[in-house]
């Protein structure tokens, strides 16, 4: 742990730094930039300020901010104008003007003042929409096709059982009418089960793919009698809509809307899953004219149905796509739409109806082809160099009607098949709609004439969490580590979730989702994808027992144990170490102590949390009960990994409580995490060999802290281990998370270092011996290909090998802590982030008998930096020697020199960026 250093106030109103005015950028509402639909009541608001460049020791006094109806109300605004705030918040802060009715929409600016008092000018102005507010508000209803009932497919009995049809083509549906008005404005809320496409007079619209996310849409009555039998008794069942502003689309005259609906996972026909019903849309289009009246078109039973050239469209079977069945112009004005049938009122779904506040899937890369290989019976190869999770784009390709192409896809789990039938009406263009494949390469069978090049791209779609961070070495090894593990996560974003695989199961999997949230917060912008998936686990929360399950939004596939549930204590508390949100820890506190509670059935009388939840036949289920997973070796014992996660849930609830001013619980669980530490050294400790035992047992002791009397012999064991290994880690997922972190922290960095560096079974360094692009599911090269989880333990390249990370007593990185650990033969490592206050990094060299380290604070944060002292023990920063005769106070370059420590001298800093070089 490191000490927070507190500077006092007088040191903060010092200001004999470079002058000059800080401006607020990047505006968010509920972490999104310009959201097209909010419903919390009083949304959050943020910004970044940003200094003149070399300047130093800035930061925010005040704040000031103002919403109105129209950019061009802001200068006197209707809604709110906050008045100057005396503060240094500038994250979440909660809208508190006037009541903001369904579909208004609020520009907003904010404008703030320095450490001079000297205010910004008034940032570009910035956006969101109120959504439907209340249900009674709704007056569409659900439709669908009619010739789709209500049930869907039925679950399959195993894993591997084959099909041969799989329903009708997908649904289009469409709706004409006139307006005659001169329109102000057309925003059209929306959503479709399992997933849609918004038209209007013949353009898709918006860029969004794969919507809406995937939630806990209605109840399944089935899901009791499961093999993994957890009751249909969740917290909560939410459908998400989406707003999207149509007015430059619509004319005066006739128009025509209309979508088209895929399966998704409202039906989606898979072992691993239970379905919930057939595809269904619901949309309601508010015009508002010039002269100050509304209209409403809405989804009824007056819309037209027909089927789509979409003839299979199964998220885990693929899609075929017949284009000789194009309707042209479908959901064009007047289209002649006689022969299609009358649209079917489908029933609703249980969910609430919440607003799409989280990121949709897009299109986020496009891939040329490395290679185009010819094989000897006419078929084609084309490589794409990484694999991704995706589909391939036909672009201006030709053959007779009729002729019929296979997409076979490469990854080492079957992904579904792509099938594509030729119009013959000239020049064709195709994507899939519905469904994503996992390759890094196609071979295509039956290709009609000559594949060029300028033919066929892949593209990679996931959730859009764009990467906020640059993580480089001068290890090529660890720098293709990082990469292979973020091209993973990228893959395994859909639906607003992380899956465990992108291919095989699919699934939202708690336990994988907390093992590797804290490598993707430093990695990725994760805000408003962890607010929705968090919430969603939330939501499958057993709210009479507390249980949450292995998988959310559950499906009844997702196998694991007591860490998987655990995940609704531990991402809430990275959430907030990371981003800083208090309001993460209050919206889930109770469901902490729920879980907590489930947890406490199974600790017996000696403090011991021993799981044995059994199945429909009486038995102890082994996917309730899972400790580790996939070691290279033996798992340590369940009980052992069941106790220290109970230790670790009842210790950050201790912590939540008090920050949430729980205090007397906050002792409570306290005393819980202390009892439950002590028997778990009592229990496993193995007194005679000085050991809590091998494939993270000492791991986890250490990361827990134990005795002083046992520490040099636990060390010791765990050293001996290692290189019994030949320098390897032997940990499952969960040990491996802490594995490379709790040597750094106990004077083994260089093993830590050592074991990173491999290139041999089991180690990240031999999956990019086998040619992996991604990361995989086990040491071997058995199990998926494309698995994200193992990712846990890279957060020790950027926090001890680069050296920066958050103050726990000050978090979301008001406070950091750049504390350098350089190891083996590394030269130099650079890592920086996009904090909530701006980006933050440090880069350090060894160059010519010194050691250089750059650093960057941003505007808003302050920073206490670890420089290694060398043999002359004389630390410079841009020339000038920081010594300990510096004193206390700041020098004239904004550096408060502290003590030095265990090899470091410990400086404190401001904002601005700094060059530091230690001889």
């Amino acid at each position: 742990m490191y000490k927070s250093i507190i500077v006092t106030t007088a040191f903060c109103l010092l200001t004999f730094f470079s002058s000059g005015k800080i401006n607020p950028t990047q505006l968010t509402c509920e972490y999104l930039t310009n959201p097209q639909v909010v419903d919390v009541i009083q949304p959050r608001l943020a910004w970044i300020n940003e200094a003149g460049k070399g300047e130093r020791g800035q930061y925010q006094t005040a704040w000031q901010i103002r919403v109105a109806s129209s950019v061009k109300k802001l200068g006197q605004p209707d809604f709110w104008d906050s008045q100057k705030v005396s503060g240094s918040q500038s994250c979440r802060i909660e809208y508190l003007g006037r009541p903001l009715p369904s579909g208004t929409e609020c520009w907003w600016q904010v404008r703030v003042w320095d450490k001079n008092n000297i205010a910004s000018e008034w940032s570009e102005p910035a956006f969101w929409r109120m959504g439907i507010l209340n249900p009674s508000e709704w007056k569409a209803t659900w439709i669908g096709a009619p010739w789709e009932g209500e049930e869907h497919f039925k679950k399959p009995a195993s894993p591997g059982q084959k099909f041969e049809e799989f329903g009708p083509p997908a649904p289009l549906l469409r709706k004409s009418f006139r307006t005659n008005k001169k329109i102000a404005q057309a925003v059209a809320f929306v959503t479709g089960l399992g997933y849609f496409e918004f038209y209007v007079n013949g353009t898709k619209v918006g860029n969004d793919v794969m919507v809406p996310n995937v939630t806990n849409y209605s109840k399944r009555p089935l899901l009791g009698q499961m093999y993994i039998n957890v009751e249909d008794n969740f917290q909560d069942y939410k459908v998400m809509y989406l707003a999207y502003d149509v007015t430059s689309l619509l004319k005066n005259g006739e128009n025509a809307i209309g979508a088209i609906l895929g399966n998704g996972f409202y039906n989606p026909r898979k072992y691993w899953c239970e379905g919930f019903g057939t595809t269904r849309f619901l949309g309601q289009l508010v015009i508002t004219y010039s002269d100050g009246t509304t209209e409403t078109v809405v989804s009824d039973d007056s819309w037209k149905a027909a089927k789509s050239p979409i003839l299979k469209n199964m998220v885990y079977y693929g899609e075929t796509y017949d284009a000789r069945l194009e309707q042209p112009g479908w959901c064009n004005a007047g289209f002649n739409d006689s022969g299609w049938e009358k649209a079917a009122l489908k029933k609703a779904p249980l969910g609430r109806l919440v607003a799409h506040t989280s990121p949709t899937d897009k299109v986020m890369e496009q891939l040329k082809p490395v290679s185009i290989k010819k094989l000897e019976n006419g078929n084609y190869f084309v490589d794409f160099g990484k694999e991704i999770s995706g589909w391939v784009r036909l672009v201006n390709v030709s053959a007779p009607s009729g002729h019929k192409i296979d997409l076979k896809f490469n990854a080492n789990e079957y992904s579904g098949d792509n099938t594509y039938i030729f119009s013959g009406k000239g020049k064709e263009n195709y994507a899939p709609r519905f469904n994503w494949f996992v390759f890094s390469g196609v071979k295509i069978v039956n290709w009609y004439g000559e594949l060029k090049p300028e033919n066929i791209l892949a593209e990679a779609v996931n959730t859009d969490v764009p990467e906020s961070a640059e993580f480089e070495t001068s290890s090529l090894l660890f720098n293709q580590i990082n990469e292979i593990w973020k091209r993973s996560q990228k893959d395994n974003m859909h639906g607003g979730l992380a899956s465990d695989c992108p291919h095989r199961e699919r699934s939202g999997y708690t336990g994988d989702g907390q093992v590797a949230c804290v490598t993707v917060m430093h990695n990725f912008d994760a805000k408003a994808f962890y607010q929705k998936w968090i919430t969603d686990m939330r939501d499958a929360q057993n709210p009479e027992t507390g249980y949450v399950p292995n998988g959310a939004p559950w499906q009844p596939g997702c196998g694991g144990g007591v860490a998987w549930g655990a995940a609704i204590c531990i991402m809430p508390w990275e959430f907030y170490q990371h981003y800083g949100s208090k309001d993460m820890l209050t919206d889930n506190y109770e469901a902490m102590k729920g879980y907590i509670r489930y947890m406490q059935t199974w600790v017996d009388h000696e403090g011991i949390m021993f799981s044995k939840r059994t199945g429909n036949d009486g038995k102890i289920l082994k996917w309730f009960n899972l400790g580790d997973w996939v070691a290279p070796g033996q798992l340590p014992p369940d009980d052992m990994v069941h106790t220290f996660y109970f230790w670790r849930c009842a210790d950050i609830t201790a912590k939540v409580a008090k920050i949430t001013g729980h205090m007397e619980e906050s002792a409570d669980y306290a005393a819980m995490a202390e009892h439950t530490r002590q028997a778990f050294q009592k229990r496993f400790f193995n007194e005679t060999e000085g050991t809590y035992g091998k494939a993270g047992g000492n791991i986890f002791a250490l990361k827990m802290g134990v005795p002083a009397t046992q520490y040099d012999r636990v060390v010791k064991a765990l050293k001996e281990d290692i290189k019994a290994n030949k320098g390897h880690l032997d940990t499952g997922i969960f040990g491996t998370q802490f594995f490379f972190e709790v040597l750094a922290d106990n004077g083994m960095q260089n093993l830590a270092y050592e074991a990173m560096n491999k290139k041999d079974e089991p180690g990240y360094g031999h999956w990019i011996e086998l040619g992996s692009t991604t990361s995989r599911e086990q040491w071997s090269e058995e199990g998926s290909h494309n698995h994200p989880m193992f990712g846990g333990g890279l957060t020790w390249l950027y926090r001890k090998l680069a050296g920066m990370q958050v103050d726990p007593e000050n978090p979301g990185y008001r406070n950091i802590i750049f504390k350098p650990m350089p190891a083996g033969g590394l030269t130099w490592a650079k890592y920086t982030n996009q904090t909530p206050y701006g980006k933050a990094g440090i880069s350090w060299r060894k160059q010519g008998g010194t050691f250089v380290i750059d650093i960057t604070v941003p505007v808003g944060s302050e920073a206490m930096v670890y420089v290694p002292l060398l043999k002359k023990r004389i630390v410079t920063e841009n020339g000038t020697e920081i010594s300990k005769d510096s004193g206390s106070q700041p020098s004239k370059t904004g550096i408060q020199m502290f003590q030095d420590e265990e090899g470091y001298r410990l400086l404190k800093l401001y904002s601005g960026d700094y060059h530091f070089v230690s001889n």
